[in-house]
């Protein structure tokens, strides 16, 4: 369903409580900004995704975030951006994430439960936790009104998905509100809600920031290995023979030579996950003079290399290749191969990126494709 689903990225605010002189979403969490951890949760269940940036900050954010998503000017108010993102999406999307750059760290698996309750036939979802302290309602002089029944109470999390048209509906008929599930109920339309997770919780404070880094920070009692993997292959002259690349087949491009199918992006991945597990390389692997490996798809040799890290004892944490060349041109099937790709490795988290030379070298004269690729595995 993701060629269905639309997501987006309220990241217009700033980072005052933060101490941050720029806007929160851009503030770094090691490797990459808030903002760039929302873009890479999300992708692998939405094709298109709006990120609305702060007034004269757009270049800023398209320059980090590349062609894989549209950045729009954000409004005034959460939800005039919000208004302004779903105007900027196609007809023909039929579900929508709303989601929070501050609530970065939530996973793709929670996103993934939002959007299939969507296409179960709920029309409004959202995540949310139980509420574990006393709640008290608190009169404007600072005495106790009332102890409110905390098994009733939820907190609410990003993010929340809808149908596009009931979306699209609440925001006309309502001017604003702290979430978009609350315009929604405001039109009388059920909200299911679902559980939530620890790490999909909102980074507003400096404390907020160490908290988010025990999540990305490896645990002490376990191994972690990094391997980076490279692969490149020529054009083909065989006008037959399709191209193959990040477990997609692109029906309107020359095919590349090769053993296998010749997918780069799936074989650079493998090499990295091969070199990290130290189980060697693609080649010994994976030999030209191994039958069985001729014309196999890079899907199955991604299935085969997971089977081969897990034997050694890991599991993958991550990877992330990206694709050196011409063409074909990626973003208009990135979420589609990160899907593709992910599968191929039973749901891991895969990131997918691409970029040319500059007409330097054989990828830059259009002779072929090249491609690296980093895996992070762990100890299981």
């Amino acid at each position: 369903m993701i060629n269905k689903t639309a997501a987006i990225i309220a990241a217009a605010g700033m980072g005052n409580r933060l101490g941050a002189n720029l806007p929160k979403s851009l503030v770094k969490l090691l490797d990459k900004t808030l903002v760039e951890h929302a873009v890479a949760n999300l992708s692998p269940v939405c094709e298109l995704i709006i990120v609305t940036a702060p007034n004269g900050y757009e270049s800023e954010y398209t320059k980090i975030l590349g062609d894989q998503v549209k950045v729009i000017t954000g409004g005034v108010l959460r939800s005039d951006s919000i208004r302004i993102a779903i105007s900027k999406i196609p007809a023909n999307y039929e579900y929508v994430l709303v989601h929070d750059a501050a609530r970065a760290l939530a996973s793709t698996t929670l996103a993934s439960s939002v959007l299939n309750q969507l296409i179960q036939g709920e029309q409004a979802v959202i995540p949310a936790l139980d509420v574990i302290d006393t709640i008290k309602e608190v009169d404007s002089k600072g005495y106790v009104r009332n102890t409110l029944n905390r098994s009733s109470l939820k907190v609410i999390q990003t993010p929340q998905g809808f149908s596009r048209s009931i979306l699209e509906r609440a925001h006309q008929a309502s001017e604003d509100a702290t979430d978009d599930a609350a315009l929604v109920e405001a039109l009388g339309v059920a909200v299911k809600v679902i559980a939530g997770e620890d790490r999909a919780f909102k980074i507003t404070t400096p404390s907020d920031i160490a908290t988010a880094l025990k999540f990305l920070i490896p645990d002490s009692d376990k191994k972690y290995k990094v391997g980076i993997g490279v692969d490149a292959h020529a054009f083909t002259t065989d006008k037959t023979r399709k191209l193959s690349l990040a477990g997609l087949v692109w029906e309107s491009e020359d095919g590349l030579d090769g053993h296998s199918d010749g997918d780069v992006a799936a074989h650079a991945i493998c090499d990295a996950l091969l070199s990290a597990a130290d189980l060697g390389d693609l080649g010994s692997n994976f030999g030209v003079a191994e039958a069985a490996y001729a014309g196999a798809t890079g899907a199955k040799m991604l299935a085969e290399c997971l089977v081969k890290v897990k034997s050694a004892g890991y599991k993958i944490e991550n990877v992330s290749v990206q694709i050196v060349g011409n063409r074909p041109k990626i973003a208009p099937r990135r979420a589609e191969a990160i899907s593709a790709l992910s599968k191929a490795l039973s749901g891991a988290k895969v990131s997918v990126s691409a970029t040319s030379t500059d007409g330097l070298g054989f990828t830059g004269e259009g002779k072929g494709l090249s491609a690296i690729a980093t895996a992070l595995i762990v100890s299981a």
